[in-house]
């Protein structure tokens, strides 16, 4: 490690610091393995975050390895959909791999350790080795078939190969220890038999390895150093460390011992308010509670993503939540804060009405259209102004008029004056009702004075007249027709696998308002791009947006609402 190189930032680094002062390795080399049988979440993106992260951090290389072992679940759109998503978070690679590419090598090691003695074919069911493999306080039963010769199991795996047995009628098992207390040694299976079309190889193969037996074996064909893993694989370090060295004594190369990978483990992050169970995730898309895997109320980066999540703020995130090896609990509030603090610096802002009333300013001219100049982003100087039209009907949000306000009511009121933002003074004279006794539209009167919501000149006894109050607005003749999606947490417990699952779903998870006006600006919006609704929140535009049919989700009010409403 050079003198510049940087404090350790967690126990990782300084596990491998001490490697590289030792020697132990001359460099960093990392991997991300996923299976492709489904999409990437909010957890994934921890773990991405550390293995790339600590390969940039040591000037290292990081592999993204596909662990494509499992032809039965796995599928060309979850590849394609992982390399699209780590890239997204702002990650490339060294080189993409696939367990596949390793298919013959693994073949040949495991006939190598066949002929070696450590391995053999096994005709048991499932269900007989399930129930020989003992308990963790008693050993299991050795298979009947664990002595048989070597040249027989040579010949079945050969057999079982060239596709001669059925699914699941023998599978090729490691010859370690029936009786070890770490129940992952007891002789573990190496290849099953399936039948499957795998989505590189094709046909070519009919027998599939293990995930002991491919991952730490890509590994070290990698030349990977250290294998970043989560805590769950901790009782299967024994087991990668075993395989790797039987291979170095079989294939004639034990010097490879002392460069095999070295396996740390870290605690997952838990996240208030989500589930990452893929299983249970499928339940809530089966039972029709969310529309996909790319529902914006999914932890699934897809989800996350059309949210109008930004990869800075999940990086960010994972950054200052630390590494662990214990697994602990963070609050979702620290995410979206996070969030809130990416997009405000980010965001371009635009006026939006979403419970549009109808305002006319009666001593406006009719015909008349003033473009007001209006800041993109107040925290970029650099992003410049836009012109938004003013005119005679504007929509202004319900919620800014009330017939008989309090005293600290700032909004619109009878007799009462507001700034409209960026544009004028407007004074409330008088209000129209439908039948029903709803409000249905403003009659104000505007100073023309006050042009871009500056403040009056004094009157004639030297009084000057203020406002504390400043809406936003868009201009009735200009505005074009959306619908906005408001999403809110899916569940309304913050461990929402307390008791059962879909008792804690959250039934305003989603609410859909239609005939919101929005700015013409917004017009020119692409999906992803972050932008903040002026007085409302952060949305983005969706997948189903059609320039005719623009639909915004909600990615995060301006303040947390949430909180506050558990709180009453």
């Amino acid at each position: 490690m050079s003198e510049t190189q940087p404090k350790a930032a967690h126990f990782i680094h300084a596990e491998i610091d001490a490697d590289l002062a030792s020697g132990r390795y001359p460099h960093v080399h990392t991997r991300f393995p996923p299976e492709p049988n489904g999409y990437l979440h909010i957890g994934h993106a921890k773990a991405i975050c550390i293995v790339f992260g600590t390969a940039e951090q040591y000037e290292g290389r990081c592999n993204l390895r596909l662990d494509d072992t499992n032809p039965c679940k796995e599928e060309q759109e979850y590849i394609d959909a992982i390399i699209d998503d780590v890239h997204w978070l702002g990650f490339d690679w060294a080189n993409l791999c696939h367990a596949s590419d390793y298919f013959d090598q693994l073949y040949d090691w495991a006939v190598a350790l066949i002929k070696a003695g450590h391995a053999y074919v096994d005709d048991q069911s499932a269900d007989d080795m399930r129930a020989n493999r003992g308990t963790l306080t008693e050993p299991g039963t050795p298979s009947p078939y664990r002595d048989r010769p070597v040249e027989e199991s040579l010949d079945l795996l050969a057999r079982m190969k060239a596709g001669e047995f059925p699914d699941g009628s023998r599978v090729l098992r490691a010859k370690i220890d029936m009786a070890s207390p770490n129940m992952v040694m007891r002789d573990p299976a190496m290849y099953r038999i399936l039948h499957e079309t795998h989505p590189r190889t094709g046909d070519a193969w009919c027998i599939y390895p293990m995930y002991d037996w491919a991952h730490g074996q890509s590994d070290w064909i990698e030349g990977i150093t250290h294998s970043l893993c989560s805590l769950e694989f901790k009782n299967n370090r024994e087991l990668y460390e075993w395989f790797i060295d039987r291979i170095a004594e079989v294939s004639g190369h034990p010097e490879g011992v002392a460069y095999k990978t070295r396996q740390i483990e870290f605690a997952r992050g838990n996240i208030t308010y989500m589930i990452t169970s893929k299983r249970k995730l499928m339940r809530l898309i089966d039972e029709g509670i969310v529309t996909g895997w790319d529902d914006p109320r999914m932890p699934s980066l897809r989800g996350m993503r059309r949210r109008g999540y930004t990869p800075g703020a999940i990086r960010r995130f994972w950054d200052e939540a630390g590494v662990a090896k214990r697994v602990n609990n963070i609050e979702f509030a620290k995410l979206e804060s996070i969030l809130r603090d990416d997009l405000n610096k980010r965001s371009q802002r635009r006026m939006a009405v979403l419970d549009p009333l109808k305002v006319v300013i009666t001593n406006y001219p009719e015909d008349q259209v003033e473009m007001m100049d209006v800041a993109n982003n107040p925290e970029r100087e650099a992003d410049g102004t836009r012109p938004v039209p003013f005119s005679r009907e504007l929509f202004i949000e319900r919620d800014d008029f009330m017939e008989n306000p309090p005293k600290k009511f700032f909004r619109l009121g009878p007799g009462r004056e507001v700034r409209l933002r960026a544009a004028y003074w407007v004074r409330c004279e008088e209000f129209v009702k439908d039948d029903a006794g709803n409000v249905v539209e403003l009659r104000c009167t505007y100073d023309p004075e006050t042009r871009g919501g500056q403040n009056p000149p004094p009157d004639a006894e030297g009084k000057v007249r203020k406002v504390k109050g400043t809406l936003h607005w868009v201009s009735a003749a200009h505005a074009a027709n959306a619908e906005v999606r408001l999403y809110d947490h899916l569940f309304t417990r913050e461990n929402p696998e307390e008791g059962e699952l879909m008792d804690n779903i959250n039934p305003d998870s989603l609410t859909v308002k239609t005939g919101c006006k929005l700015e013409p600006a917004l017009a020119d919006a692409k999906p992803g791009d972050p932008i903040q609704f002026e007085r409302i929140g952060y949305f983005t535009p969706d997948l189903d947006s059609t320039p005719n049919s623009p639909v915004f989700n909600r990615t995060a009010t301006l303040k947390d609402s949430w909180a506050k409403a558990l709180s009453r």
